[in-house]
């Protein structure tokens, strides 16, 4: 029988976070960071995360929440809400832990986790990217994964549109 209630017990609070975080480091383990609005999760998310996971002992994964993406992204957006994409990414076995942000970045999260390793997907200069000026300060280091091209929630979107 496998353990259901520890999958939620994945997805945390700031202040919980900073908890298990502060655990981790006392045990001098290695915690990286990813974030993204994840609402159709996809083969480019999964490479993504894949890549972000293999950078650290621990990954910890930045959430949109429902508000933030509508203010990014539009009203029709997110598809799916904040506590079901959080779920999801919970129950993959690379993802520690998992944290919503109501923010249009995460930069507040990121100073205050500290993590050993920024993790970005995409086609950024380490100066574009939020928190990497504080990760670095840190001693810590920023690392800048390709895009699978091909795999994109609008992408995914306009395709059940079109049926």
């Amino acid at each position: 029988m496998k353990n259901i209630e520890a999958i939620e017990k994945k997805i945390h609070t700031l202040p919980s976070l900073l908890k298990i975080v502060a655990g981790w480091k006392s045990l001098n383990k290695s915690i990286a960071f990813t974030n993204g609005c994840f609402d159709i999760l996809h083969e480019g998310h999964i490479y993504s995360l894949s890549q972000a996971a293999k950078e650290a002992d621990y990954l910890v994964v930045g959430v949109n929440s429902d508000e933030s993406i509508k203010r990014l992204k539009g009203e029709q957006r997110p598809i799916n809400n904040q506590h079901n994409r959080s779920l999801i990414l919970a129950n993959l076995v690379i993802v520690d832990a998992v944290i919503i942000f109501d923010e249009d970045t995460p930069h507040h999260l990121i100073t205050s986790i500290l993590p050993n390793v920024l993790v970005k997907g995409g086609d950024y200069t380490i100066e574009q990217i939020v928190g990497a000026k504080e990760v670095i300060a840190n001693g810590g280091r920023v690392v800048i994964n390709p895009i699978i091209q091909g795999f994109s929630t609008t992408g995914i979107i306009e395709k059940i549109k079109n049926l």
